[in-house]
């Protein structure tokens, strides 16, 4: 039994995971190409049942990549070997199995890190970028302070934008490197990575607009007024001004690494979701500490931090895949639990786009709904769609129980008879239009409502549900599926008479004092 006391799940919400890569820790776990393909599919299945719509990819990992690149040799967790190919293109697959199920992929680039100092892809960088790299400890880094740094990276992110249907590009260790010692003022030192995140985010955008910049920050930004962050924060302790790139537009994402409880977590949690900016915050959850090998956290520490970033509007991103699919001490039941309701990516709405227009021609025949494609009317390279259902008319598409499809590239769906369809058309942005309805199967829905309220009504009298003490109403509204009212009459007593209705299908709703109206009810005539 899950206690959670929290609101119901948003339409838009962003639910996250890091799959890692380096030295296949998430994924691969096997260096046969073929296994590697039956990996992604389950993975994705699993993450899908537990209502994960975004995959952070570890796409450069440290100096090498898990895509054919002309900047940057193969990383050897695809095949044991330093810079082999695999056979085919794992980022290509990741992608299209992602958007197959409805899911963003976004390509995670580690960007200062080069690995450690005797390992052959580090040696191979240094060889060719002598002077960008510097030694801390036994690895390398890109040097944050050299303008070439940016350069290179923007390169790499180019490169991966230009040829991939990527969702996002998201940016990690963009910072001081743990060691090093800042020898000018840290707003200096905030200004040069600042530029590496502008380089990177001028060059993405200026390809393909619709595609999100995030990265995930040190976990708390600064100190707080009341609380302290023990010296190791993103702004003054490594110049990652992650909330200035949220203001400034450098950023549509965040995803802070909070590997934190208690007070340590929640004052951090509101701080990013009061400085956001109106962009998007998911929090990044340690749930590597339920392991007992990694540390000594309860399941119920992840879930209280679960309810209460639902409730404050913030979503959520798992450290990492695998302990999450792995259901460490129950984490994937909880969540699937709680991400029972579907929920959608938040639009990219501040670059102020123009929404698409709705599909078209829109049918239901033998279990399968068509439509036809909405107009374009932004840069935006193609749609997607999404599609409602509910017994109720018209669907509502504010709520995310009536969901049932998201993200469809093709213009048709296999559904089920006996329910009402909406379908919205998606752009790149995420903006999404307003919904084209359709009535499926009146025969299958008359007899599935006849079946339905056989105790409500007999064709003669509608019987009212109880109205309870806490229901503000004072009349019961009788309408037409599509919103003409009927009947108006006080909420009294138990039944109505509908004599001089004809044979049909109505909503009935209440209403308040104030005007405030509820659906309470669905019923359908059929006297002959």
């Amino acid at each position: 039994m899950f206690l959670c006391v929290a609101v119901h799940a948003q339409k838009y919400e962003v639910r996250a995971v890091w799959l890692t890569t380096i030295g296949g820790i998430d994924w691969p776990r096997s260096h046969d190409a073929a296994a590697q393909k039956r990996e992604v599919t389950a993975t994705l299945d699993r993450l899908k049942r537990a209502g994960i719509n975004t995959v952070l990819l570890q796409t450069r990992v440290r100096a090498s990549v898990i895509y054919p690149s002309q900047i940057e040799p193969w990383d050897l967790c695809l095949t044991g070997t330093h810079g082999r190919s695999p056979g085919y293109d794992p980022l290509r697959l990741w992608i299209d199995e992602c958007h197959r199920r409805g899911i963003e992929l976004h390509a995670w680039v580690v960007t200062l890190p080069v690995g450690k100092w005797k390992e052959q892809r580090c040696k191979e960088f240094v060889k060719k970028n002598p002077k960008l790299v510097k030694r801390i400890g036994d690895a390398g880094f890109m040097n944050p302070e050299d303008g070439k740094t940016g350069d290179y990276l923007a390169r790499i992110c180019s490169e991966i934008v230009r040829n991939y249907d990527v969702d996002g590009i998201h940016l990690d260790y963009c910072r001081y490197p743990d060691g090093w010692k800042i020898r000018i003022s840290k707003a200096k030192g905030r200004d040069y990575i600042t530029s590496i995140v502008r380089k990177i985010h001028d060059t993405v955008k200026g390809l393909k607009p619709w595609v999100k910049i995030s990265c995930s920050p040190v976990g708390k930004y600064d100190d707080l007024s009341r609380y302290k962050s023990g010296g190791w924060n993103a702004n003054t302790a490594v110049c990652q001004d992650a909330q200035g790139w949220l203001r400034t537009g450098l950023m549509d994402q965040l995803y802070p690494m909070m590997y934190f409880r208690d007070n340590q977590f929640f004052p951090f949690l509101l701080d990013w979701q009061e400085k956001s900016y109106g962009r998007t915050i998911g929090a990044g959850l340690g749930i590597y500490f339920l392991d007992p090998k990694e540390g000594r956290w309860q399941l119920s520490d992840v879930t209280r931090q679960l309810c209460v970033m639902r409730n404050e509007g913030v979503g959520q991103c798992y450290f990492r895949s695998k302990f999450l699919t792995d259901n460490v001490k129950g984490i994937y039941d909880f969540v699937s639990h709680h991400n029972r309701q579907p929920a959608l990516v938040p639009p990219v709405t501040w670059v102020r786009k123009p929404v698409p227009s709705a599909p078209t021609k829109l049918n239901l025949q033998n279990g399968t709904l068509r439509w036809r494609g909405a107009q374009n009317t932004n840069d935006s390279p193609y749609l997607v769609y999404n599609v409602y259902a509910s017994h109720e008319y018209p669907v509502d598409t504010s709520m995310p129980e009536n969901l049932v499809a998201a993200r469809l590239r093709a213009e048709q769906a296999q559904v089920k008879e006996g329910y009402y369809y909406a379908v919205c058309a998606v752009d790149r942005y995420g903006q999404e239009s307003a919904p084209r309805q359709i009535v499926a199967s009146l025969s299958a829905l008359t007899n599935y409502h006849s079946r339905l309220d056989v105790e409500r009504t007999d064709g003669r009298t509608y019987y009212l549900p109880p109205k309870g003490q806490t229901l503000d109403a004072d009349y019961v509204v009788i309408e037409t599926l599509q919103g003409q009212q009927l009947m108006m009459c006080p909420y009294r007593g138990t039944q109505i008479d509908i004599t001089q209705l004809p044979d049909g299908i109505y909503g009935v709703r209440s209403l308040g004092r104030k005007g405030v109206t509820h659906r309470i009810g669905q019923f359908s005539i059929k006297r002959k």
